[in-house]
Order: structure tokens, then C-alpha cells, then sequence
């Protein structure tokens, strides 16, 4: 069992206060002191949320400076009439993750490694989303039997880390997760379990005693990627859970994507990466965006992300520079983006 520390959330407060969220534009906007016309054409805009839904939790909401519409938690979670102008190259599956389905839930991108949809539901909807279009009905293994899936992975021995992804695979019971976990552990071949979760940043309460208690019990090596792109989304009641997942031994790592207007700058990268250091969490990717139907007024272009992080790489250790990777449909891994060092600098 175990033991609570003063102050860590009581188990399943989670689910009350991710009910209570908002998932309506409007009442996003007067929360942060904001007027409709900020998002652009109204009619557009509804279009928006029509194809993909508001929702933020109020804790995230809370972060945001009121009445700045620039601000860079903002931008993240706001729907904005942008997304409806069609952009070439912007797809519905940017990655190519539809052709690499293995069995229901089951994707097979990476040599060694499988990914499981566990669920399509998110606890907040990043406007940048890669998958906000994925049919996840046809899909995730949430409500499923995932017999199948556990029989897939066990049928490959070249397999030996899972990554339970999603939508967010934190948004499921920790019974049903703590049953999953416990099945893909009885997998001889398997040595690692990945979970790549945006609930410790935008909902840190979801780290309570239950998910601890399943995180730290399996004997698979656990790790957690989680995903912040600002150091505004690191307060103290998320550096609180960070601690926590790393007191019971969970290697955490961040990746977060290269967005206009949220993080394009050396500043800003530097402030993350130092951040999430005092966080014990390591930088581990910085992605260039994914080109998904929607999200195109969010691009960095490659030439402008080169420069950023060859700047980054003057001013911080190359330890807390993340990696800048870009994913390809049918690539064996993420592909890093060649970075050079300015002229004249010495390392």
C-alpha cells in the first residue's frame, strides 16, 4: 500500500474534477476574460469544435493569464476558425497510423515495440492533436475484450516494450488499466511498459494512491512520457504528481511538439527545458508538428526549428536539449532533424 503524503489527492478525486471541465467555447472564453471575436469567424469556429470538441480542465484553465489572447496555454486548448481552411499536405492521418493496425487496438509502428489505443478519450483537446481524426470506435481496446491484442503481442518475441497511449490511457479506471498492465506482464518477452499521458500536466490529480499502486507493482520496467510545451503548465501541483510517479520508481520523460505562438522561441525552449529538469523529468523529443487536417496555423517550418534548437544548444547543456524528430508514414523510427551549431561557437 501506498502511503499518502499531506496534500496528494484522495484516490479518485480525479474523475469528479475532470467532470468538471469545460467543454463549451464560450464558457472557455469568459473564463479567461476573453471576447468571441478572438477566435476569428464565429460560424467557422463552431465548425471547429463540431469536428473536435472544447475541453480543458478548469485547473488548466487557471494557468492562463486572463484577457491575453496570445497566451501560450491558451492557444493550446482554443478552437479558432483557422482549422476549417483547408491546407495542402494536411491530412486526416498524418502519420500513417491506419496501415499499421495489427489487431483491434494493436498498432505496430517501430521494430520491438507495439502501441495499444487504450481509449480515444483526453482529458483536454490540444487543437494540434495528430489524432483528432483517428477513428477510434474501430480501435481503442477500452469497453473491448483485449484478448486478442494480448495474444498478438504474445504470439512476437521480437517484442519487448508496450506503450499504452491513446487519446490519454490514463482516462480509463485503474482497475481496468491495473487488469491490462497485469495480463501484457504475464508476456515472458515483454520488459518495459511505456505510458505516454498529457493527465499529469493538464490534471495532476489523476496521479493518485490507485495509479500509483499498479505503476509501481508490475514487474515490467515502468516509464512515463508525459507532455507539457510550456513551463507555465508546470505548477506546483503538477511538480507534486512529477514527484510522485518518480518516488515510486517511474522514469518520466516529456515530449512536447514545436508550436507558433506557444513555443516557437529560444526563450521559451530554454524555460521549459530548465523546468522540467528541477522537475527531475527529462527533455526527450521536441516533434516537429504533425501535418493533420486543422492544425496548419500551428507550423514551424523545418528551416525556422533547426535554427531554434542549434541556438538552444548554445545557451543550455546538451543534455536538456531535446531531440528534434519529425515522424513519417512507414519510417522504423522517428526521424531526428539534422541540427547544426552556429559558425564560430565552442562548446
Amino acid at each position: 500500500m501506498i502511503e499518502r503524503p499531506h496534500g496528494a489527492p484522495e484516490r479518485g478525486a480525479w474523475r469528479r474534477i475532470l467532470a468538471e471541465g469545460i467543454a463549451d467555447l464560450g464558457e472557455l472564453l469568459d473564463a479567461v476574460g476573453l471576447d468571441p471575436g478572438v477566435v476569428g469567424d464565429g460560424s467557422a469556429a463552431a465548425a471547429a469544435v463540431r469536428q473536435f470538441a472544447v475541453r480543458v480542465p478548469r485547473g488548466f484553465v487557471a494557468r492562463i493569464r486572463s484577457g491575453d489572447p496570445d497566451d501560450p496555454l491558451l492557444r493550446q486548448v482554443l478552437a479558432d476558425a483557422r482549422e476549417e481552411i483547408p491546407v495542402p499536405g494536411f491530412v486526416i492521418d498524418p502519420v500513417g497510423e491506419l496501415s499499421a493496425a495489427r489487431a483491434p487496438g494493436l498498432l505496430s509502428k517501430y521494430p520491438g515495440r507495439v502501441l495499444i489505443v487504450v481509449t480515444g478519450a483526453c482529458a483536454v483537446h490540444c487543437r494540434y492533436c495528430f489524432r483528432r481524426h483517428f477513428p477510434y470506435p474501430a480501435h481503442a481496446v477500452a469497453g473491448r475484450d483485449w484478448g486478442p491484442m494480448v495474444a498478438a503481442v504474445a504470439a512476437d518475441p521480437s517484442v519487448e516494450e508496450v506503450i499504452l497511449s491513446g487519446g490519454d490511457p490514463l482516462m480509463l479506471p485503474d482497475e481496468r488499466l491495473a487488469a491490462l498492465v497485469g495480463a501484457l506482464a504475464e508476456v515472458p518477452h515483454l520488459r518495459r511498459l511505456r505510458v505516454h499521458s498529457r493527465m499529469p500536466v493538464v490534471l495532476p490529480e489523476r496521479i493518485d494512491d490507485a495509479l500509483l499502486e499498479w505503476l509501481a507493482g508490475t514487474r515490467l520496467t515502468p516509464v512515463m512520457v508525459v507532455h507539457a510545451n510550456h513551463a507555465r503548465e508546470l505548477d506546483t501541483s503538477v511538480l507534486a504528481a512529477l514527484g510522485r510517479l518518480r518516488a515510486v520508481g517511474v522514469t518520466v520523460l516529456n515530449q512536447s511538439v514545436l508550436l507558433r505562438g506557444v513555443n516557437d522561441s529560444v526563450a521559451a525552449l530554454a524555460e521549459l527545458c530548465r523546468a522540467l529538469l528541477e522537475a527531475g523529468v527529462l527533455p526527450y523529443y521536441l516533434h516537429l508538428l504533425d501535418p493533420v487536417a486543422g492544425a496548419a496555423h500551428f507550423d514551424v517550418p523545418e528551416p525556422e526549428a533547426r535554427a531554434l534548437v542549434s541556438e538552444l544548444m548554445t545557451v543550455l547543456p546538451g543534455y536538456l536539449v531535446p531531440r528534434l524528430v519529425r515522424e513519417l508514414p512507414g519510417a522504423l523510427a522517428k526521424i531526428p532533424v539534422t541540427v547544426r551549431l552556429p559558425a564560430g561557437t565552442r562548446c
